[in-house]
């Protein structure tokens, strides 16, 4: 065991659990984020997960991560690289290892490091610390597994150390009601225990609250009461491990919130936020939201948390593919329903011929892509934002749809809203790019009044035009009039072929035709979104930084370093991407330098050449399937000043 560990006080710190897929990192690490939260911390997550439903255990393509960023104020990414890694086995050692700061806190559990252990790790040696280079006094080597057996053991047998001692010396209290004695569970369920071991030893590290890990674990699991009070008895002897083991030579990362602006939190993250930004939606405009979807990764959990909420007139379809998802939900808006169909980028190919049908139906219909690694199955689990150009222009015909992008896990709430307020206000199909990053990775959300949400009101044929009404007659800004099925004197037909723009009935007309095009267009062109903001040093930057969407945050944190260094940076962020914000042109414009950083290899970039006269970028573009490093970022961007 160590003799002295450095630790240090900092303004935002963080923290990567690592281990086999069924080690339950995601859960410890959603845990950490979640208490984070709820003291008032700025926190960013970044789930790391493979694409095997469950590879060898041991193995190095099998190891699971998460990483959560913890910040006094704002936090703007999950962070470049760890202040402390939990490796759980010797193959998260092995891979994790390399997103860890130099002088980074590490936690190992040495039951996982025997020799076996360390073969499948591909380790030469048993000096797996020297093998790598990882200085000894940096590690707090734990035997984890022994430990929890120890801890979970029936009364006759030992414990273990659990005792209940706090960091000042005085006694600590365990969380009310945790157990004591025999857990009741089999050792296959008591291995499942590990992460809350490791989970307890950060705790104690970061002086957290246990009774808030209590209470989440009780919630979690009410309705399996013995295994949240054992799990919370293992996160207890964790706790107490690291205090009795290292109180004299550590001190602890106390990360206090500077800003703490009234409200309700949560600890969301970005798919949950997209479904109940739906759900506001639809509850402003008076409508039943109907989800037609297929399972897909990363997409699904939209599709899971929708079917938690009947109690709120939520209809969720399981459908049989793609094709179904997205048509049986074009058939919930002609019904008169709100329509939404989630996906990824492969199913967004499937549903195109379906989203088409949407455009010369105009119907309202809300597309969520959650793009994810490709081409083809390319990377399930990784992220990317290379379905850009698709959904822009991956129709037959002239198509034009309105596309938003998410900017952050909490802005997928308001970028779902608004995606819905425009399709429902323009009867058009819009599409709502988020990606595996935002999607899985989790902020600090303040719940908002829904009654200050913005209004939706969809353009509802009115009375005074019965007997004269057909299906395309226009309002004032372009949409078609919406007629609900079952109202008496409105009865009509809409399909896939042309219709006249006077009577609604098929035509092959040229001019029709160009006319009925050219109205399509005008509709799409006639949103009127915000205009683009530009952040930092917006009246003299010599450098103007360009991205869409989900990167936001490590532009933001590179333009804050930037900024910090003495140079003159801005930032401009793409949420809406079609209609463009009227002053697109006049931004890109006004700056000498400008850098269009994606992670693809240069579509945003392309798209606004199309768009701007003139325009010629310099370009950052990555295709990883992994976040941005914003020390990879910076490097690049003074290259250019």
């Amino acid at each position: 065991m160590a003799e002295q560990l450095e630790v240090k006080e900092l303004d935002q710190v963080v923290v990567r659990f690592s281990g086999d897929s069924g080690d339950g990192m995601q859960l410890a690490g959603n845990i950490f984020s979640t208490v984070s939260a709820t003291v008032g911390n700025g926190i960013s997550t970044f789930p790391d997960y493979p694409a095997d439903i469950r590879a060898p255990q041991g193995s190095l393509t099998g190891v699971s991560g998460f990483q959560v960023h913890i910040g006094a104020g704002q936090v703007y990414t999950p962070g470049d690289k760890c202040d402390v890694l939990v490796a759980m086995n010797a193959a998260a050692l092995k891979t994790q290892y390399r997103y860890a700061k130099p002088g980074a806190t590490i936690i190992i559990d040495t039951d996982s490091f025997g020799p076996k252990d360390l073969e499948k790790a591909q380790f030469k040696t048993q000096d797996y610390l020297g093998e790598m280079g990882i200085d000894p006094d940096r590690v707090i080597q734990c035997p984890l597994t022994t430990m929890v057996k120890q801890v979970l053991a029936p009364p006759s047998a030992p414990e273990g150390a659990t005792t209940d001692s706090s960091k000042n010396g005085k006694t600590k209290e365990a969380p009310s009601g945790a157990v004591g004695g025999a857990s009741g569970m089999d050792m296959k369920s008591v291995l499942k225990c590990r992460n809350m071991f490791a989970l307890g030893l950060v705790c104690w590290l970061f002086d957290r609250d246990l009774n808030l890990v209590a209470n989440f674990l009780r919630e979690k699991f009410a309705k399996k009461p013995a295994i949240a009070e054992a799990n919370i008895r293992v996160i207890q002897a964790g706790y107490d491990y690291g205090h009795n083991t290292h109180s004299s030579t550590v001190n602890v990362y106390r990360v206090e919130s500077k800003v703490k602006v009234p409200g309700r939190y949560m600890d969301i993250t970005g798919n949950k936020a997209t479904a109940y930004g739906l759900i506001a939606a639809a509850e402003r405009a008076g409508l039943k939201l109907y989800l037609g979807s297929y399972p897909i990764t990363p997409a699904t959990d939209i599709l899971h948390e929708l079917s938690k909420h009947k109690s709120l007139g939520v209809i969720t379809v399981q459908c049989e593919d793609e094709i179904s998802g997205c048509a049986s939900a074009l058939g919930a808006s002609f019904a008169g329903a709100l329509g939404v169909t989630s996906t990824s980028g492969p199913g967004i190919c499937l549903k195109s011929e379906a989203m088409n049908l949407g455009v010369i139906m105009e119907l309202p219909l809300v597309v969520i892509d959650v793009q994810r690694g490709g081409p083809a199955t390319g990377l399930p689990t990784k992220s990317e934002q290379t379905d850009l150009l698709q959904v822009l222009f991956g129709r037959n015909g002239e198509s034009p749809m309105p596309v938003i992008a998410a900017l952050s896990p909490t802005d997928c709430f308001d970028a779902a809203f608004q995606a819905c307020k425009m399709a429902l206000e323009h009867m058009t199909p819009v599409v709502l790019l988020t990606d595996a990053f935002v999607a899985n990775g989790s902020g600090a959300f303040r719940l908002p009044d829904i009654s200050k949400l913005d209004t939706i009101n969809p353009p509802y044929v009115p009375e005074e035009l019965r007997g004269q009404w057909t299906p395309y007659m226009r309002t004032e800004n372009g949409a078609r009039y919406w007629a609900v099925p079952g109202r008496e004197g409105f009865t009509h037909i809409l399909g896939g072929l042309e219709k006249d723009s006077q009577t609604g009935a098929i035509s092959t007309n040229p001019e029709n035709h160009d006319l009925m095009t050219r109205l399509r267009q005008q509709k799409i062109a006639n949103i009127v979104v915000p205009d683009l903001e530009v952040e930092g040093d917006a009246a003299d930057a010599d450098l103007l930084i360009v991205g869409f969407g989900s990167t936001y945050g490590h532009l933001h944190a590179a333009m804050d370093e930037l900024r910090s260094a003495g140079h003159k940076v801005a930032l401009a962020q793409f949420k809406y991407l079609n209609p463009l914000p009227k002053n697109t042109a006049e931004v890109l414009s006004k700056y000498k330098k400008v850098v269009v950083a994606e992670q693809n290899m240069g579509q945003l970039a392309a798209y606004l050449r199309m768009k701007v006269d003139n325009f010629t970028p310099a370009q950052f573009n990555q295709v990883k399937g992994q976040p941005f490093v914003v020390e990879e970022l910076t490097e690049y961007f003074k290259t250019l000043i």
